[in-house]
């Protein structure tokens, strides 16, 4: 039991050290104690293959940086056997090899366990004594276990505190926002409301209403904001602000806060508290564009908190030249604060591509890299590359590779203007097949660059956003008030809104649900059903907000039985009574299922009288083909929704679709994905919904193709038995028609 307690104290202090060098100390120093041995030593694997000696406990201090060549010494042995090597007498093997710097001569034994993740060798982890013995077993386990635990907490760059500052080095993350920006670093180091203690508060009622003035003087800073960015983007940036009010006015946030001062907590630690609660709701949800929303809530934590503490925001000179925002969570409120003219790039070291950050960094048409962890040596000044086409970020470039990336700006440029031009036209193909754009949308933040992009209608209108940002379920009112924006942004256009898809892997702030395994738990319709009079209100806020339009499609989520159809048609149904006997005018909507189960796919052609359109979910229905979490990443490289058993499935949903004369649409990353596109319109699917910024280049790809070459390579593609030749030959066929430049873009 001691030593079990003793691994999780040097995993758990792994990885909470924020600093590499200080990891890979503690971790050699903790070992040294835990199992009593002379020396303890972590190597960690090079680009090239080789040890570098990264920190020691008895071994000189003057061999760490030190490497060994691949292959070479004991290290090498077990680095390229990918299995323990633990021996008595370690000079009297013939694969003995040391670092001279580090005098490991005068220790006889030695125990070397590889440090593996993702089936790679990224390090070594040796134990040494002077007296001429093997580890135990039981040593050996232990440190066996310790390697494994440690390959989930090292840094994937551990060595990059020993490169020099100014040496040229790619850090990889997220993509943000498509384009390349050169330009000098500026640290946004915006206060943290994370860090404030707990303090009593001497003055509950002046708290309070010092409260309600931060609010309104927020508010005023937020509208002032969006103003500052000019009115030719108010349209396109306006409603990321206007989330932001929403947040400001939503009662959960102002009473929450309002009841912890009550209870003696000082206003910054009872903001804290209330912004730490419902983020981390948000966080807790599987579904990667809810989680995203996190980031928003923190971001108006650390404003409000800014407000208050009186914090001075600091812009850089003039001379500072292009502007590269870098922070921890850059905020809109650092984006709005720069001149428009000067921003070239944001990286953040956390968040995602869904964060509101992203959001606005498209629309403005911003470069943007998140989730990078911190970068190392960069500050104010430093020369960045941001390349948001593949996620990644350049640290001082040299001029070789700061002229190849002004080179593929120029393109770039030409590249966005010719898609500009194809706004207003149809996505046609060569041989005349029309194919539908629809836009994925979740706030009213991402409807204006719909829009914007040549959207035809929404293909997916997430409905989540208003009850996870609410303090109690919201009222059919306000509901009502958010769908009727929605519709009203496409007039006579198609807008498909999914009910609830709640539960288990999203759970509600105020009614949270623990499920040993969410993703097959209560959740989408199956959560529906047993709350009718959630969605009840739900189905009569959409059917009042379309009125006696035809623009409203409603969506039901992870369908896998008839009766769960039967069950929302009933409830439709009772929704129009009531309605018409309320003497409101509505229409009976057009009702689908998003085919995301597995299991629906066999009983489509039993639905056919009972549904008028398909969506397929091909996230969701990816994952549970394949049963693999991409947002795991453990796994999420073997996640590929190119997969063999995918296309196949997707060609058999189409096949029936066509049998049974039902309307056929896809979402999600396959999509926006070119590859991907080509097989989809190859086997027959004429609409897609995806991403705004993702629709004008979908489109020049139709408008470049013929569906009957498209149809040819889906056959091919389903002959073959791996991703990676399907994808080959896609892409293949892609740059043969010029759209090279496409998947660059990609």
């Amino acid at each position: 039991m001691n030593k079990l307690l003793e691994l999780t104290r040097i995993v758990q202090a792994a990885a909470q050290a924020d600093q590499t060098e200080v990891q890979v100390k503690l971790i050699v120093e903790a070992i040294h104690r835990a199992i009593a041995v002379d020396v303890c030593t972590l190597y960690i694997a090079a680009a090239d293959g080789s040890m570098v000696l990264a920190a020691t406990h008895g071994l000189s201090q003057a061999a760490v940086g030190r490497s060994l060549p691949p292959g070479r010494g004991l290290v090498g042995l077990v680095a390229q056997s990918r299995h323990p090597v633990n021996i008595a007498d370690a000079a009297a093997h013939p694969d003995f090899s040391y670092l001279p710097e580090a005098r490991e001569e005068e220790f006889r034994s030695f125990c070397g366990v590889p440090v593996v993740r993702a089936g790679a060798v990224i390090g070594v982890l040796v134990v040494q004594s002077s007296e001429g013995r093997l580890m135990s077993e039981e040593e050996q386990a232990f440190l066996v276990t310790l390697s494994t635990q440690l390959a989930l907490v090292l840094p994937l760059e551990p060595m990059d505190g020993a490169v020099a500052t100014t040496t040229t080095r790619r850090v990889r993350g997220v993509k943000g926002s498509p384009g390349t920006g050169l330009g000098n670093a500026w640290i946004c180091d915006s206060v943290d409301l994370y860090s404030v203690p707990d303090r009593a508060c001497d003055d509950p009622a002046a708290s309070i209403r010092e409260w309600h003035q931060l609010l309104a003087t927020v508010s005023a800073d937020v509208e002032a904001e969006r103003e500052a960015l000019g009115e030719e983007l108010a349209d396109g940036v306006g409603a990321v602000f206007a989330a932001y009010q929403m947040l400001l006015n939503d009662p959960g946030l102002r009473l929450g806060v309002e009841q912890a001062i009550a209870n003696g907590q000082w206003l910054p630690g009872a903001l804290r508290q209330v912004v730490h609660h419902y983020a981390e709701a948000f966080l807790a949800i599987e579904d990667p564009y809810l989680r995203a929303r996190h980031e928003d809530l923190r971001h108006l934590g650390n404003k409000l908190y800014q407000a208050w503490s009186g914090a001075p925001e600091h812009m850089p000179a003039e001379d500072h030249g292009p502007l590269v925002l870098v922070g921890a969570r850059v905020s809109i409120s650092d984006i709005a604060g720069c001149d428009p003219q000067r921003l070239v790039g944001i990286v953040c070291y956390e968040g995602s591509s869904l964060s509101h950050t992203a959001v606005l960094a498209n629309a403005l048409g911003v470069p943007a890299v998140m989730g990078t962890g911190k970068l190392k040596g960069v500050e104010n000044g430093s020369a960045l590359i941001v390349d948001g086409n593949v996620g990644q970020v350049i640290l001082y470039p040299t001029p070789s590779v700061r002229g190849e990336f002004e080179r593929l700006q120029q393109a770039e440029q030409v590249l966005r203007s010719e898609l500009a031009e194809l706004r207003n036209l149809p996505a046609t193909t060569t041989d005349g097949e029309r194919v539908r754009l629809f836009a994925n949308t979740g706030l009213l933040a991402d409807i204006s660059p719909g829009l914007a992009n040549g959207a035809e209608g929404i293909g997916l209108y997430r409905t989540e956003m208003p009850f996870m940002i609410s303090d109690t379920f919201p009222s059919e009112e306000e509901q009502l008030h958010i769908y009727t924006q929605v519709l009203a942004a496409y007039p006579g256009r198609p807008v498909y809104m999914r009910i609830l898809d709640i539960g288990g892997d999203k759970p509600l702030p105020y009614f949270p649900i623990r499920e040993e395994n969410p993703a097959l738990g209560w959740r989408g319709i199956r959560f529906c059903l047993d709350n009718s009079s959630l969605l009840m209100t739900q189905v009569r806020a959409m059917l009042r907000a379309a009125g006696t339009g035809e623009e409203l499609h409603i969506l039901l989520p992870m369908v896998s039985n008839t009766g769960e159809i039967t069950a929302f048609r009933n409830i439709l149904t009772d929704a129009l009574q009531q309605l018409a006997e309320e003497k409101i005018p509505v229409r009976r909507p057009l009702v689908g299922i998003m085919v995301e189960v597995p299991a629906a796919i066999s009983l489509l052609p039993m639905w056919a009288d009972k549904l008028d359109f398909i969506s397929i979910g091909s996230n969701d229905l990816s994952q549970y083909l394949l049963a693999l979490d991409r947002n795991n990443t453990r796994v999420a490289g073997a996640y590929d929704h190119i997969h063999p058993a995918v296309l196949h499935e997707i060609a058999r949903i189409a096949a029936v679709a066509r049998q049974i004369g039902l309307p056929l649409s896809l979402c999600g990353e396959m999509a926006s994905d070119p590859a991907a596109v080509v097989f989809l319109l190859g086997t027959g699917i004429r609409t897609l919904s995806m991403s705004a910024s993702k629709l004008p280049g979908i489109k020049w790809l139709l408008r470049s193709i013929s569906a009957a070459d498209a149809a040819t390579l889906a056959q091919q593609a389903l002959t073959l038995d791996n991703s990676t030749a399907i994808r080959t030959l896609l892409e293949e066929a892609l740059q043969q028609r010029g759209l090279a430049r496409l998947l660059g873009a990609e």
